[in-house]
């Protein structure tokens, strides 16, 4: 890739947008992809796209788009990967060590910025914009239900919800957030405890200063959320729009190429799903920052092993974990292409962690999902997946939520999740494909997320800002 602070030698462009994610993951990807998105539409934006230089050094291979220019800013700490170690202090980091460099980018940055799109994490960008006249778009990447939640949090603490012991009343239903389906406290985001109570009035400064902001991006369709997004544009005076699944749907070629007669160019992974009985495959990603303990993943991995499913584990650098077990239905990679693994035909579930990302991805491919949350948005993710939107199981059951799952009620899950002939099965299997039809048509052209986002386009290209 090249060199990423030289400046371009000239810009021709109807709109020159810097995007600024949250250094993570789960916030960069989908960054990156509303940038594809956009250029699917309007291919003459050009977008300065900012991380910090670790980042960078792992995008290395990244096929970027040639109207995405990257600039580097410094860490915000000298390794953000031990961030999982530490995450109260790298949120601290992350609030007050990137806003300095990132405005020396601005500084640099030639033509004129028409808008920034701004992680909704990274609230300071909205006071740097304010200052310079430059419009902000706050791009949140969880749910929208879950932004409403932290935006709409005094409700709480007035009707008595919080701070209490969810041991003792995780069962009460909470009924009253505008547009937020009615929802049992333990399954609110995860911030009654632990390290959800350190981080937490760093999710509401985040979301108190988004009224702030010129215009609220969310990586959901409309259609997903439409409750609680109606209600938020009934409260916002600026325009909100959905234009998710902001996940690398584009970069999905046509299904045929994984059964083409060229075996070269083809994972041996995808390579053993074509040998795979259709919707017979249960795909297992727990995620790559968040982690359960080695006692629950053993469990899970041996029911897993011992169910007689066949199965499709990721497993980050811990395949150690998988030498004591007999692997004879499945099969265990480090990495794989996750939406190209979920849109293949022979995956018929998706053991998750519940991550926002993932569970778009799942929608969109049309999988139903058995949901294990660990922290923060994946609980209520897993209680909309499981209640709202009836497209999967929650792997814990009852009050007792810490209790761990032994491997044969593990076994016994997994055998009765991936059964084709059960009528429940069934049943979720064609609300998953309702969902996926809602899904793909929100993103194609003249659906919801297609005319945001070109209304957003418009906004930025023409609009008042400019």
């Amino acid at each position: 890739m090249e060199e990423t602070n030289r400046k371009p030698s000239a810009i021709t462009s109807s709109c020159h947008v810097v995007a600024m994610p949250f250094p993570g993951r789960g916030h960069i990807n989908p960054m990156l992809n509303l940038c594809k998105q956009m250029l699917s539409i309007q291919p003459d934006i050009f977008f300065t796209f900012v991380v910090t230089q670790e980042w960078h050094n792992l995008l290395s291979s990244y096929e970027k788009p040639p109207n995405v220019h990257f600039r580097t800013i410094p860490n915000v700490i000298p390794s953000e990967l031990v961030r999982a170690k530490d995450f109260p202090g790298f949120l601290e980091a992350v609030a007050t060590n990137l806003e300095v460099p990132f405005e020396k980018v601005l500084d640099e940055l030639h033509p004129g910025v028409d808008v920034i799109v701004a992680d909704t994490c990274l609230n300071w960008v909205v006071r740097v914009g304010n200052h310079r006249s430059i419009p902000v778009a706050s791009f949140w990447t969880m749910s929208a239900t879950v932004f409403s939640v932290f935006l709409h949090f005094d409700l709480l603490s007035q009707n008595g919800h919080f701070p209490v012991q969810l041991s003792e009343r995780g069962e009460e239903v909470v009924d009253y957030i505008p547009g937020v389906p009615p929802t049992r406290l333990r399954d609110l985001p995860a911030f009654f405890h632990g390290s959800g109570r350190k981080t937490l009035h760093r999710a509401l400064e985040d979301a108190s200063m988004v009224p702030k902001a010129q215009y609220l991006l969310f990586t959901s369709a409309y259609e997903l959320e439409a409750g609680v997004v109606d209600a938020l544009k009934s409260k916002f005076p600026f325009p909100v729009y959905s234009v998710g699944p902001s996940i690398p749907y584009l970069e999905l070629q046509d299904n045929s190429c994984l059964t083409t007669s060229d075996q070269n160019d083809v994972p041996d992974y995808l390579k053993w799903l074509n040998s795979q009985p259709k919707e017979s495959v249960l795909y297992v990603s727990m995620g790559s920052f968040l982690s359960m303990s080695s006692a629950q993943m053993e469990e899970i991995i041996c029911g897993v092993c011992s169910s007689g499913v066949r199965f499709l584990w990721v497993s980050r650098g811990a395949t150690t974990l998988f030498k004591d077990v007999h692997v004879n239905t499945g099969l265990i990679v480090p990495w794989c292409d996750q939406l190209r693994v979920l849109s293949h035909p022979s995956i018929g579930g998706f053991w998750t962690h519940c991550g926002w990302n993932s569970a778009m991805e799942a929608v969109f491919s049309g999988i139903p999902m058995l949901t294990s949350p660990i922290a923060w948005d994946q609980t209520p993710n897993s209680k909309k997946i499981v209640d709202d939107w009836n497209i999967g199981w929650r792997v814990k059951q009852g009050v007792d939520l810490e209790r761990l799952i032994t491997r044969e009620d593990v076994a016994k899950l997994v055998k009765s999740f991936m059964e084709p002939e059960s009528d429940e099965v069934k049943q979720m299997r064609k609300k998953a494909k309702e969902l996926q039809e809602a899904c793909q048509a929100a993103i194609a052209d003249g659906g919801s997320s297609h005319t945001n986002l070109k209304s957003f386009i418009r906004d930025i290209s023409h609009g008042e800002h400019k």
